[in-house]
């Protein structure tokens, strides 16, 4: 799979300078947590799972959670359980490409469960979403993962959810994040990444953020969204990918502020067109959310539904400019450090400050590509709705 594969070849190449890798379920954990993109929840219960997640794969989705928490009812777990073994082994039967899929569990004891009903198809799965993660309730999900590896002899990586009130509250805050920094250190391995629930953070407040509004518009969120990226998502070997919150509006709302996307980067015709569409359904709150995401040390968001998909990837390609600063930076001539202007000469780049900026940008530039010189956010997001 690479990202976006499902636009025709000639139309790609068009549009980057250097073309996004190609990547499968076995590439190292380093690059797949990178690639993950936008990655589309669906709940386990969908009668047509199987079919669902084949369409996604075409419209250039790469990763998925199939859902057993909380986008499901209580009393549906067991029919959702049984609905996922039989989608999985129906998957197993088209033997086509899948994208990278992970079952969000409940409880512990779900994961070798499900390891041991899924049979053969377990060759499909990628790993297990953890909920509400805490060192103490973390800690047994991660034992759990390790007993239904070694059983089923496939990796299966964990991607935990920090979402629980003990990690918004601030008398529990810095503990609790310092055992969740043990808990995930002792399994690095197998963290694929770490990934943000703030309307679980928004639920213990009674806050919900509306459509003219991001996470980090909500103090109290950008607050905890902070400390995570402090203690979690450190750029000097100990951190880890930490992927941006759930956007939850897709439908017309009525507007009370004023759009945040302005009309420059779209051009006359077929473009303003496009720029309308997006305010309409209240994506230009998400294009402003993903910037910030990727400012705030965030790489990949959480989406629930699939018009959010598009912008996430598009937003993820780098600039041509960024490319240009993050090859010179890491030159091998540069290594001794100083201060260089810009190829675009709009900027200084310092050597030593900027390095692992630049180490992270090759990095998505890997995964995403790098857009041509002419070619913007407009044009590779209308690539990306094409199909």
């Amino acid at each position: 799979m690479r990202h976006f594969g499902h636009i025709p070849t000639a139309a790609r190449r068009a549009l980057f300078h250097q073309e996004p890798c190609e990547f499968t379920a076995d590439s190292p954990a380093r690059l797949l947590s990178a690639a993950l993109g936008a990655t589309l929840y669906s709940p386990a219960t969908r009668p047509r799972l199987a079919d669902d997640v084949l369409k996604q794969a075409g419209r250039g989705v790469v990763s998925m959670v199939l859902c057993l928490e909380d986008s499901i009812h209580d009393a549906e777990v067991g029919d959702a359980e049984a609905n996922l073994v039989r989608q999985f082994a129906e998957l197993a039967e088209r033997r086509v490409a899948t994208p990278l899929l992970f079952i969000r569990v409940r409880e512990p004891g779900q994961i070798p469960d499900l390891v041991r009903r899924l049979g053969e198809s377990i060759r499909l799965l990628s790993g297990f979403v953890l909920p509400k993660f805490t060192e103490e309730r973390g800690t047994a999900f991660l034992e759990a993962l390790a007993e239904a590896e070694s059983d089923c002899g496939r990796t299966l990586y964990a991607m935990p959810v920090l979402e629980s009130p003990e990690l918004l509250h601030l008398e529990t805050r810095t503990r609790t994040l310092t055992g969740i920094a043990t808990a995930v250190d002792k399994y690095r391995d197998r963290v694929l990444a770490l990934r943000l629930g703030v309307t679980d953070f928004c639920a213990a407040y009674g806050l919900r953020r509306s459509p003219d509004m991001t996470a980090y518009d909500v103090r109290i969120v950008a607050g905890v969204i902070a400390d995570v990226v402090n203690v979690l998502g450190r750029a000097d070997g100990s951190g880890f990918t930490i992927t941006g919150p759930v956007w939850e509006y897709f439908r017309l709302q009525e507007r009370m502020f004023k759009p945040q996307l302005r009309r420059s980067p779209f051009l006359e015709g077929r473009a303003e067109e496009l720029r309308t569409a997006l305010i309409e359904h209240d994506l230009d709150g998400l294009l402003r959310e993903i910037e910030l995401d990727r400012a705030n040390g965030l790489l990949g968001k959480t989406c629930i539904h699939p018009s959010h998909v598009p912008p996430v990837h598009a937003l993820s390609v780098v600039s041509h400019e960024e490319f240009s600063d993050a090859q010179d930076i890491l030159r091998p001539e540069r290594d001794g450090g100083g201060v260089l202007r810009s190829a675009y000469t709009n900027k200084m780049n310092e050597v030593k400050p900027h390095r692992a900026w630049a180490e992270r940008t090759l990095l998505r530039a890997e995964v995403f590509g790098v857009a041509r010189e002419d070619v913007g956010f407009v044009e590779l997001l209308t690539a990306g709705l094409a199909t």
